[in-house]
């Protein structure tokens, strides 16, 4: 990761870690580096945070006054802004958005042209300029300044594209979804609605602060209760920028990306439409999915944490779905990036070609109770290294065997060490976490606040 850009863009307060400055001059690069050639074509999309049409108009400025024109989606999700970047010849796309932030964080996400996430190496460019080691950017002048364009029109397009997956009618299903105050709230119910579901919809009226505020899949337990009140067959939480999907079964239950992955993952290799019989997950994904998927011989791989690495192993390898227990799916024969809506239509052709509800589909699985504890360290290296406490995670795998697991992995952002335990017990998971936090503080690693 770079000084700016993490493994999902360039992130932190409006503001305060990222500026109008910062969004200026990120647009200032990018319509010079893809204008060296040819004139730039690069579109913007944001969510609903209050800060977005600032960064919105920071960047259209920067973008326009090195010559490139700006073709603006407004209020959309991520994965549309994948899906028109890669479709109709655009440059790069931009999403500004932090995801499932809350609404006074922002960021900056720059997709290039196949609809991924940019390169690393132009990531890294970008930074030099911010901090005025790159060199100067000439301005254009005359003609050759940029424009910004209305483009509300790409994103209907991709409205259509959501429509034209669905394999079936959704007459008489009766479907929940929170849209969690963001970017969803301008397409799912038109999505469910052309389909022929009786859509219910809530966090559906954003004010610019109230995105993923207790609503969304952050914050599953409101659409819980309101699958039970309206007594739906079936909902979907979405994030702020809707490139996540987690859903509610009919009695109210969670199911998560780990089973939506197995629920997806088992329907499409018994259609022969699972390349290689193999899912890609990350080594966060629950015990319960991999016990699953040996019973029905379906394979799996195995990345580091983050929809990014997922990607890149489903692009190496030619894999047909991956994602993470988080909701962030990628099916990679309609989209390049997760597509929190796009994940809820599939999820439906599952249940209505099988016949089946979402409760029946994921009987099958088991998820283990998971603790999850951040610790803050001095050094998380050395922390992770230290010989006490390698030997205290080795004494607890031991003792777990195969009815559970312990992973202790150094933050990617914070100075944190996170210790997680899944067992058949929370009691066991809380046992085992503290007997591994206790080594940490017993060799003096840990940070006081």
């Amino acid at each position: 990761m770079g000084k700016y850009f993490g493994t999902d863009g360039f992130r932190g307060e409006a503001n305060v870690v990222l500026t109008v400055e910062h969004a200026f001059k990120v647009g200032r690069f990018l319509g010079w580096y893809y204008g060296q050639e040819h004139k730039a074509r690069i579109v913007i999309g944001k969510d609903t945070r209050r800060s977005s049409y600032m960064f919105e108009d920071a960047l259209s400025a920067g973008l326009t006054a090195s010559g490139a024109d700006v073709y603006l989606l407004h209020v959309t999700t991520t994965p549309s802004v994948s899906y028109v970047v890669r479709t109709e010849d655009f440059d790069c796309g931009i999403m500004i958005s932090a995801s499932h932030n809350p609404f006074y964080d922002n960021g900056i996400k720059v997709i290039n042209a196949q609809g991924r996430k940019l390169e690393a190496e132009v990531e890294e460019k970008i930074e030099a300029y911010i901090d005025g080691e790159f060199g100067e950017i000439p301005y254009a002048t005359r003609e050759r300044i940029g424009r910004t364009i209305d483009y509300s029109a790409g994103r209907n397009r991709y409205i259509g594209h959501l429509i034209s997956v669905a394999t079936r009618s959704f007459k008489d299903k009766r479907v929940g979804l929170d849209c969690s105050n963001g970017s969803a709230s301008t397409i799912a119910k038109s999505v469910f609605d052309a389909l022929g579901a009786k859509t219910y919809v809530i966090n559906s009226e954003p004010d610019g602060t109230n995105i993923n505020r207790n609503c969304g899949s952050t914050h599953i337990e409101q659409l819980q209760a309101y699958v039970k009140e309206k007594d739906l067959d079936v909902a979907f939480a979405y994030d702020g920028d809707a490139d996540r999907c987690l859903a509610v079964d009919e009695n109210g239950n969670l199911v998560d990306g780990d089973m939506i992955l197995y629920v997806c993952g088992k329907y499409l290799k018994e259609e022969g439409r699972l390349n290689g019989d193999t899912i890609v997950t990350t080594i966060m994904s629950n015990l319960g999915l991999y016990k699953a998927c040996d019973k029905v011989g379906l394979k799996y791989e195995k990345t580091a944490v983050g929809d990014k690495y997922v990607s890149e192993n489903m692009t190496e390898n030619n894999y047909s779905l991956g994602g993470e227990q988080s909701g962030h799916i990628i099916f990679s024969k309609y989209a390049t990036t997760g597509d929190g809506i796009l994940t809820s239509l599939l999820v439906m052709e599952v249940m209505l070609e099988k016949k089946q509800s979402l409760a029946k589909l994921t009987e099958e699985i088991k998820i283990y109770p998971q603790l999850l504890k951040n610790v803050r360290v001095a050094d998380k290296k050395a922390a992770r290294e230290n010989p006490a406490v390698v030997k205290a995670i080795e004494q607890v795998t031991k003792e777990l065997g195969d009815d559970g697991r312990i992973l202790v992995r150094e933050s990617g952002t914070e100075p944190v060490i996170r210790v997680m335990v899944e067992a058949a017990t929370d009691e066991i998971c809380a046992k085992y976490v503290k007997q591994v936090i206790d080594v940490i503080c017993a060799e003096g690693l840990i940070v006081i606040d």
